[in-house]
């Protein structure tokens, strides 16, 4: 298969075929995670035979305009894991928080100043 061109993660379309590193294709890239404001490529969402699959970016060997391929072969690929939310893009909100009161924030200086911890 021709997979074209090197690309970037930023021009990468949904239903590229991806491969495995021998040439199996193994499915087609239904999303990629990527911070683009600071170009960071965190990994692509595969859909599978098996369902949707999250590859992390030190998985993914080469990007082209037709196609992907991935470090790992079909063995390995079997065994990643469905995408889930990343934790860290989970914001909380004003309930979330405990309130820090007067008390707390005048004992931590107190003990900041005496050195009594």
């Amino acid at each position: 298969m021709d997979l074209g061109e090197p690309t970037s993660y930023l021009t990468l379309n949904e239903g590229t075929p991806v491969l495995t590193r021998d040439g199996e294709r193994i499915g087609t890239v239904t999303h990629v995670l990527a911070d683009a404001n600071a170009d960071i490529f965190d990994g692509l969402v595969i859909e599978t035979q098996s369902g949707h699959r999250f590859a992390d970016a030190p998985e993914v060997a080469t990007l082209h305009e037709r196609g992907v391929t991935l470090a790992l072969d079909a063995a390995q690929v079997a065994k990643l894991p469905p995408p889930h939310e990343n934790p860290a893009t989970l914001h909380a909100g004003p309930d979330d928080v405990v309130p820090e009161h007067l008390h707390d924030k005048l004992r931590r200086a107190w003990q900041l100043i005496s050195g009594d911890y």
